[in-house]
């Protein structure tokens, strides 16, 4: 079992700036394939950053440029460095992680991944 939990949601100006993070524990070995992704209000789930174990990555068009995944050295916590926030980015914001491998991560696919965070509200208003 992998247990994710998320922090640094919160309210913004449009134009802002937030910083999300995320905490892996558990049986992490192989877990190699990590994501964000965020869910509005009535609309589908929606994947907006991978990051493979290389260090390779993966953007949504929605948020390229504004939205940068990271993660740290030892490879229990994830970041999701989001700039220029504007109102369409108002959302529910969930971590996740999977065993995928090479072929398919990173991706921005939901079935790749098999564990998730509780989500951290982010509201861009003025």
């Amino acid at each position: 079992q992998v247990n994710m939990v998320e922090s640094g949601g919160g309210s913004v100006q449009p134009g802002g700036s937030l910083r999300l993070s995320c905490t892996l524990s558990g049986y992490t070995d192989g877990v190699d394939c990590l994501g964000w992704f965020r869910q509005a209000p009535g609309k589908e789930r929606e994947g907006i950053a991978s990051i493979y174990t290389d260090g390779s990555s993966k953007v949504a068009n929605s948020v390229r440029g504004r939205f940068t995944a990271s993660r740290d050295n030892a490879k229990t916590t994830l970041y999701l460095q989001m700039d220029n926030l504007n109102p369409e980015d108002t959302a529910m914001y969930y971590c996740a992680a999977g065993r995928a491998g090479p072929r398919w991560c990173p991706g921005l696919w939901t079935h790749l991944y098999d564990y998730w965070g509780q989500g951290t509200q982010v509201t861009v208003s003025s």
